[in-house]
């Protein structure tokens, strides 16, 4: 079975996370990532008066198993991956963008006011929070002032954070590549021929 990595094409404007949706089942669909329905990172309520949300985003190298019709595969995100993801999440002011099961709209109220990577798992906040997670995992705190989502939580409807974003296939991209190269290669020849037929 394949396995493939996925990665930000940083030739694309829109690619990387776009938003953070909060979700009963976190695992991711198709090319547009929407993480649900599986190995969920259950989220941790930090602080329900001050309605604090802690999950990981993204965790580093594992498998989620993919069935596109017939085609049944595994994609991961590596450590170096999800660095730049969530550093483009927040270059780009995306911390306000929630959804609430990758719904089409955004919710309001709904604020990402931490983000880090795990660099040492004794040493690092997630522990003191009794994550177990790797290193390499991005995680957040999510503030819900938002009253029907807070309510779902407290239900216990809501049980992890799923990223929403656009990554390329890294087994596409060196046909990719070759197609660029090809290409140069191409006008390099046809400069040469311009030249010589002067």
């Amino acid at each position: 079975m394949d396995i493939i990595e996925l990665v930000i094409d940083e030739n694309e404007e829109f690619s990387g996370i776009d938003a953070i949706s909060v979700v009963e089942n976190p695992a991711i669909e198709e090319d547009f990532v929407a993480l649900k329905k599986q190995n969920p990172i259950q989220l941790k309520e930090i602080d329900a008066e001050k309605r604090i949300l802690m999950g990981a985003a993204l965790v580093p190298d594992r498998p989620i198993y993919r069935k596109r019709e017939e085609h049944e595969f595994y994609i991961y995100f590596s450590k170096q991956t999800i660095r730049k993801a969530s550093e483009l999440f927040l270059m780009r002011g995306n911390q306000h963008k929630a959804t609430l099961e990758h719904k089409n709209e955004y919710l309001e109220g709904m604020t990402i006011v931490e983000s880090w990577l795990v660099e040492d798992k004794q040493q690092d906040k997630s522990a003191k929070y009794d994550f177990d997670v790797p290193v390499g995992t991005w995680m957040v705190s999510m503030k819900v002032d938002n009253d029907k989502v807070w309510t779902k939580v407290k239900a216990g409807e809501i049980k992890g954070f799923s990223i929403e974003g656009y990554f390329a296939d890294k087994m596409e991209r060196p046909k990719d590549k070759q197609v660029d190269k090809l290409s140069e290669e191409k006008n390099i020849l046809k400069e040469i021929i311009d030249v010589l037929s002067r």
